[in-house]
């Protein structure tokens, strides 16, 4: 991933250098084990973790006459190592040792979207909260509905921040998985009790049944889950883009002092933040599916899937990590307009109130249908003619001799739609 989207903490877990050590981290957890088993000496054991190091200049240089990154390793081990080599890698196939590895980043990498995670939903609880009894036009279809409550809106982000929450923590556990069990998965040379003793020193399981490789499902499984995610913030973000359209201009993202929009006209202020949440998030949905490509591979294991992981597995955590940061910084500082969310509940003439019209006429003994054509046909000369539909009601006679003046008064009252938000927030533990 290019650095623009790279946040430092994230970017270290993927470098060559982390990498490098992931794989000396599993070379040495096995050496402990075998050491535990009289296997290799107390004192050898003493000089490989003395000794052993990341010479990440070597290792490159090596690989680049070799061709092959884990004999790169294993011959800079060799140079450091001298005769007590011969103790590491005993019994291992590459991918032993760079799966498990890749078990310990897509685990590190998964703490750090945890984190984001939770920011982020603490972030849009605030909002909810904040804006609990903040009245806003509801759009179906993108046309005005009803009138609800702008917190209402944000806590429908809050809860769905706590199922990626629960997603994100599943993938870590799908994922924290390793494997020594050799060439075709077969244990002839390993013994599957070190591999158990070896990723439970490393906080992994050890998978119950393994190919050369941890099977890719698991990989699939994280990366719809990143895929998932994003795609909440998407949502967010889209609607941020909505609110700020000139027309609406009911919200506006953080728009900093001497920022531009627009290098041709000054007066610009864009959702460019969103609608970058909005691009990026299609790549960590792409790359989920890549990662459900690589699912099935040739009998105990090809190589096809190897190349693909090298890109979707860091790029996936490190644009989501980008993502939810950006996401936070633009739900903590939106620029919430509560005057015009006023204005334009009130563009539509009132319409917004036809339900509580239609249900109040059938409450007073109106059929259903006699009383939705009613109802109906005000609302749209109201619409058309550009009229308050409070009057056009008013005036008629079938509404009148059912309702009062002041029921149908009552009608028009938008403190009526946030009747149920207090419980709404109740339910999710929302309070001030």
């Amino acid at each position: 991933m290019i650095d623009r989207y790279t946040r430092a903490e994230m970017g270290r877990i993927w470098s060559e250098e982390s990498k490098y050590q992931a794989w000396l981290r599993v070379e040495l957890a096995v050496c402990e084990a075998y050491a535990r088993r009289g296997r290799i000496p107390a004192d050898a054991l003493d000089r490989i973790r003395r000794k052993a190091r990341v010479d990440i200049a070597r290792i490159l240089a090596i690989q680049d006459r070799v061709k092959h990154e884990m004999i790169a390793l294993l011959t800079s081990l060799e140079e450091q190592l001298g005769e007590d080599s011969r103790f590491v890698h005993i019994g291992l196939t590459t991918n032993d040792v760079w799966d498990t590895a890749t078990a310990l980043q897509l685990r590190a990498a998964s703490d750090l979207l945890i984190a984001g995670q939770q920011r982020l939903q603490r972030a849009l609880g605030a909002l909810a909260v904040l804006h609990k009894d903040t009245l806003t036009i509801g759009r179906t279809h993108g046309v005005h509905a009803e009138p609800t409550s702008f917190g209402l809106k944000a806590a429908v982000w809050y809860a769905e921040a706590g199922r990626n929450l629960e997603r994100l923590q599943r993938a870590r556990a799908t994922i924290s998985v390793g494997k020594l069990s050799g060439a075709v998965g077969n244990f002839a040379h390993v013994e599957p009790e070190l591999e158990v003793e070896v990723c439970r020193e490393l906080g992994l399981e050890a998978a119950p049944v393994s190919t050369q490789i941890v099977q890719r499902d698991r990989h699939a499984e994280f990366c719809a889950m990143l895929a998932v995610t994003a795609a909440s913030l998407e949502k967010i973000a889209l609607e941020v883009r909505g609110l700020q359209r000139t027309e609406v201009l009911e919200a506006q993202e953080p728009f900093g002092e001497g920022q531009k929009g627009s290098s041709a006209m000054p007066h610009k202020r864009n959702p460019e933040l969103a609608e970058r949440i909005c691009g990026l998030a299609r790549l960590v949905r792409t790359n989920a599916l890549a990662a459900l490509e690589n699912v099935a591979l040739w009998h105990e294991r090809d190589i096809s899937h190897s190349s693909v992981e090298r890109v979707i597995l860091p790029d996936s955590t490190i644009v989501l990590d980008y993502l939810l940061h950006l996401t936070t910084f633009v739900v903590e500082g939106l620029d919430v307009d509560t005057g015009r969310m006023t204005e334009n509940l009130e563009l539509s003439h009132g319409l917004v109130y036809s339900q509580r019209v239609l249900l109040k006429l059938t409450d007073a003994g109106l059929p259903r249908q006699v009383a939705y054509e009613i109802v109906q046909r005000h609302a749209m000369r109201a619409w058309k003619e550009r009229r308050p539909f409070f009057e056009l009601l008013a005036a008629d006679p079938k509404v009148t001799e059912r309702l009062s003046a002041d029921e149908l008064k009552a009608c028009f009252d938008p403190s009526f739609y946030l009747k149920s938000v207090d419980a709404i927030f109740k339910r999710l533990g929302l309070t001030q």
